[in-house]
């Protein structure tokens, strides 16, 4: 739903400079020489906070440009196409990212600042289903390499790897142990959240670029990962974490109390069609709230029999009989977590959903035990009120005498965690349920063997697909023999100027070091210098007085109560329309490259900034300074909305 800009509450309050300001900045910044200084315009672009907080490493500015018409596509290419192909560089995943993503990205937003975030989710998520409808596909290489490269596990790491690699013309097979590639995508997010046709829209746009997958095969067992060495030049490794944790208390191994993983793979296989009347969920992440979301809508049936007990199914014995549905009625679903419901790690969305859908969720509760009855099941979950924190990057729990209490359960879930199933595959695990790997995700010890995913560091899907896309580069750099260097600090996809003017056919007839000289060459006009992989924008650097106040176009959200939810598998978050995407991406303040605002241009006193000729123009490259004329007064930077103008030792 589209919203006119909002009236501020107060009014704007950013100035560069205050009245009886009469310090003078520090001496480094000044250099003045009688009535000027030899400080001058500096066009420095930075890696804006979206991008420094996305894991995947998106080119969220360029894309956001794209939509709002600041960045213009090539001649015959749709500018949704275009924006497309610019977030896909990153991730392959637009419209699954668009859903399920907790959104990092909006956290760091400088927007934040103003009023509020920029909605980047709700962008992508708009972009990847244009992708879908249009039946894009991703552009094949023009030339194959003739190496060959195994890429062991088809979540969103492997799948990210065999991406990148793929483009770069390598022969990549997936080996996946299930029957469906997508990992915890497909098996540990219902469907609600992640339709499986966009999913699979998704998955198949990868297979297309010629990656076979092999699936019903698991590494160890079905094949040697000797076999795997001498077959292939170069391997991944994307295991995954999707073994559970099982709760670590006194009676958790009763048969019905069981891992998040599980349940939710019996779920998205579609055996599981029912649960008991009360479900406990222990946790406080995504994935316990999509638990108690899924168990919420699966509720409970009456008389029930023994081998139709949600844990036989689970535990792969049965399937329910769908005849039985019609006769399920709601589930009393409690969701408890150590720390309080605001310091929760679920996407704070989700669990305002989930609590407008009934379930009940404590926050500030450790479990303690669990209560079994004379045949072994659990009847009860055990719990404490606690107070958790986090001291020196170590969980402290103090948990409350005197506040124990026993909730009634017919089903237990435990999703605390995951853990790596490394059988067959020993020689890689730590001792730590992990896999060490360098800055390059090169298994230590094991050159042409690489890692990513939950397997390094169990976290989001958008991190397991940052992972996959740095491991190809590094694949690609052991696959031609070449050192691998260390990483960049800040290890993102940025825009390209040089790219941007072959595209739009200008000649770039020589190359310069940074800053030195640039403001004669062709290939950057002003003193440029890119310094995205080593410096990210903080809001102090823009001019924020620029910006008006306007509220964020937010998507369609169906929210269910907790009846509405029983049986309801409908997806609930609709994307943007055009207009709202457009009007979104507008909101962005394009933090560290220009956006052709004009204001250096309209308040330079001695009119040496100027705009570059329509001809010779493109997005990064849009104005010039006149060094004779320039007196190095500031004016520029100061009223510089994105703080693309520096000031600096020009030449």
């Amino acid at each position: 739903m589209s919203q006119a800009a909002a009236t501020p509450a107060k009014p704007l309050t950013f100035r560069r400079f205050k009245d009886g300001d009469h310090e003078p900045l520090a001496w480094q910044q000044e250099i003045f020489d009688a009535d000027h200084s030899h400080k001058c315009p500096t066009y420095i672009q930075s890696t804006p906070p979206c991008q420094g907080s996305c894991p995947s490493g998106e080119d969220i500015r360029s894309y956001l440009n794209i939509v709002r018409g600041i960045e213009k596509p090539p001649a015959g290419v749709p500018w949704q196409e275009y924006a497309f192909r610019r977030a896909t560089e990153a991730n392959p995943f637009p419209s699954v990212m668009g859903r399920v993503c907790p959104a990092p990205c909006e956290s760091g937003c400088n927007r934040n600042e103003v009023e509020d975030f920029v909605g980047i989710n709700s962008v992508e998520h708009f972009l990847g289903e244009y992708a879908i409808e249009k039946k894009l596909a991703f552009a094949k290489p023009s030339a194959r390499s003739g190496k060959s490269v195994a890429v062991i596990g088809g979540g969103p790491a492997g799948l990210s790897a065999a991406y990148q690699l793929a483009l770069r013309g390598h022969d990549v097979t997936i080996f996946d142990e299930r029957a469906e590639l997508g990992g915890m995508m497909r098996y540990g997010i219902p469907g609600f959240r992640t339709p499986r046709e966009v999913l699979d829209a998704e998955i198949q746009r990868i297979l297309d670029l010629g990656v076979t997958a092999r699936m019903n095969c698991r590494i160890g067992s079905d094949v040697t990962m000797a076999q795997i060495r001498e077959e292939f030049d170069a391997v991944f490794l994307g295991l995954g974490a999707q073994a559970g944790r099982a709760l670590p208390v006194e009676g958790a191994d009763a048969s019905n109390c069981v891992t998040a993983t599980a349940f939710l793979k019996a779920f998205n296989d579609g055996r599981m069609r029912h649960v008991g009347k009360r479900v406990v969920v222990v946790g406080g992440g995504d994935t316990s709230i999509d638990v108690a979301t899924v168990a919420r809508r699966l509720g409970h049936i009456d008389k029930i029999n023994e081998s139709d007990r949600p844990e036989h199914v689970i535990a792969g014995y049965a399937a329910h009989d769908v005849a039985e549905i019609s006769a399920r009625q709601g589930a009393e679903v409690t969701l408890t977590s150590i720390f309080a419901v605001d310091k929760m790690q679920a996407n704070k969305h989700e669990v305002e959903q989930a609590q407008a859908e009934g379930i009940d969720i404590r926050g500030g509760t450790a479990p303690l035990g669990v209560v079994r009855d004379a045949g072994g099941r659990a009847v009860a979950l055990r719990v404490v009120r606690c107070e958790a924190r986090i001291v020196g990057g170590k969980l402290e729990i103090k948990n409350i005498a005197g506040t124990e209490e026993d909730i009634p359960a017919d089903l237990i879930v435990s999703a605390i965690g995951q853990a790596v199933d490394f059988s067959g595959l020993a020689e890689f695990d730590n001792g730590k349920g992990g896999i060490n790997a360098d800055r390059n995700y090169q298994v230590q010890g094991q050159p042409g063997i690489f890692v990513g995913g939950d397997v390094v560091r169990p976290h989001l899907l958008t991190t397991a697909i940052g992972h996959g896309a740095i491991a190809a580069d590094g694949i690609e750099r052991f696959l031609r023999s070449e050192p691998l260097d260390r990483r960049p600090k800040i290890d993102v996809h940025t825009f390209d100027l040089q790219r941007k003017m072959v595209e739009k056919g200008l000649t770039i007839s020589e190359v310069h070091e940074p800053i030195r000289g640039t403001d004669a060459s062709s290939g950057a006009i002003h003193n440029f210098d890119n310094r995205s992989d080593r410096y990210v924008i903080p809001h102090e650097e823009l001019f924020l007085g620029h910006f008006p106040y306007i509220t964020r176009h937010r998507r369609k959200i169906v929210t269910l109560d907790a009846q509405q939810a029983l049986g309801n598998f409908e997806e609930r978050v609709l994307p943007l329309t055009e207009a709202e995407a457009i009007a979104e991406a507008k909101r962005c303040m394009s933090c560290g490259q220009c956006f052709e605002c004009d204001n250096c241009v309209v308040y330079c006193p001695q009119t040496a900034v100027f705009k570059v000729p329509k001809s010779k123009s493109t997005t990064g490259r849009y104005v010039d300074t006149d060094y004779a004329k320039c007196i190095g007064c500031h004016i520029c930077k100061d009223v510089c909305p994105t703080g693309y103008i520096q000031m600096g030792l020009g030449e």
